[in-house]
This record gives structure tokens, sequence and C-alpha cells, in this order.
């Protein structure tokens, strides 16, 4: 079987590997590889992004970690019960997540924070795995289309049966995915998502999970 989650030095797509190697000349110190996912294998819940930021998951190794995303959605997942601790934006806040695992629909980070459609199809093989290996997942949030898709490719689900619309839920490959939009900088300061858009998203999969332990 794939692994769930790709080797530091992911070969598989030329363009993002050239962008690594550019990012480790311009920042040493920096993460500069394929994010892994965070959380345990014992998730009912898989939150499923778009891609590493540059200076956000890119930097710091844990994904939706330094940037603004992150807050947004590591402060909702703590109002639910879906992490435990305090969220400092650094991988070493000792931060927790409670029956959750954070992924993304591409490991690396893309120039210009947009992945190809061909970066994208094949990363997807890990994002397949990781979902095959979590015996106990029930529901998945997509942070927007491109998440939602990846999603149900891994799923081999139709994508014409399950159109992607925020607050949307779908019925598929054994579990409920719910979507959002992305909780993106660029989303919340135009106002397309607000948050409490966001949380209402949460409230629906905390109801279908059942109470926190």
């Amino acid at each position: 079987m794939q692994s769930p989650e790709p080797g530091r030095d992911c070969p598989f797509c030329p363009r993002l590997v050239a962008y690594r190697h550019e990012q480790r000349e311009l920042h040493p110190a920096w993460f500069n590889a394929p994010v892994p996912s965070f959380g345990g294998e014992e998730a009912e819940l898989l939150i499923v992004g778009l891609a590493p930021g540059v200076a956000g998951a890119n930097r710091t190794g844990r994904p939706f970690t330094g940037d603004f995303a992150g807050d947004l959605l590591y402060d909702t997942l703590l109002h639910f019960g879906f992490a435990r601790g305090i969220y400092r934006a650094d991988p070493h806040d000792g931060l927790t997540l409670a029956g959750a695992m954070i992924s993304n629909a591409v490991r690396c980070v893309p120039p210009q924070n947009k992945p190809l459609p061909a970066e994208i199809r094949t990363c997807n093989a890990f994002l397949r795995t990781r979902i095959a290996l979590l015996p106990r997942l029930r529901a998945v949030v997509a942070l927007g289309r491109i998440a939602h898709e990846g999603v149900l490719t891994a799923l081999d689900a139709r994508k014409s049966a399950h159109p992607f619309s925020h607050g949307a839920e779908h019925a598929v490959g054994g579990f409920r995915l719910f979507d959002s939009y992305h909780c993106s900088r660029y989303n919340t300061n135009t106002g397309v998502l607000t948050p409490e858009m966001f949380r209402r998203v949460f409230a629906r999969v905390r109801e279908h999970l059942g109470a926190q332990p």
C-alpha cells in the first residue's frame, strides 16, 4: 500500500521539488518539505486543506501553523473540543488534536499557493491512503473546492453527484463529507467566509459525531 505520508525529498512533482529546493536555499532554517498530517490514528474527523502556505506550514512543518488560516481553524477546533491546549502558531506549543487529524490535498508548498492539476492528481495517492488508514473515521471536512474534489477522487466518488457548496453535506464512501470555504485570510477579509459561517460547519460535525468525550 502507498505510504500515507510522502518522504522529505518526495520526487514526484518536478515543479514542487524545484520550488522546495529554492526555499531551502532562501530559508535553510524552515521545514521546507512535504508537510505531514497532524493528529492521531484514532481520528474520527479528518480535515483536508489545499496545500501548505510558504511562510506557514512550509516554514513550521505543521498543517495550518503560522498563518491566519490556522488562527481561525485551531480556534474553532478548540471551541468544539477537537483540540486541546493553546495554539501559539508554533509546532512546539503543545497543542494536541482530540479525535481529529489535519492533512492537505497537496503536501508540498506550491508557487503562488496554486498547485497544478497534475500535482493534485499525483498527491492524491497519499490522501487516499491516509483516509484508508484511519479505522475510526466518520467525518471529513473539506476546506475549499480543491480539497472537496480531492476527497471525492480518493474515495472513487463521482464529482457530479456531490457538488461543492459551503455548508453542504454528502454521504460518500461510508463517511459524511462536510464542505466549507477555505479559512484563508483572503476569504475572511472579503466576507466570503465569516468566523460564524465556519463555526456552523463544525457545529454540524460535532452534532454528527456526538458529544466530545
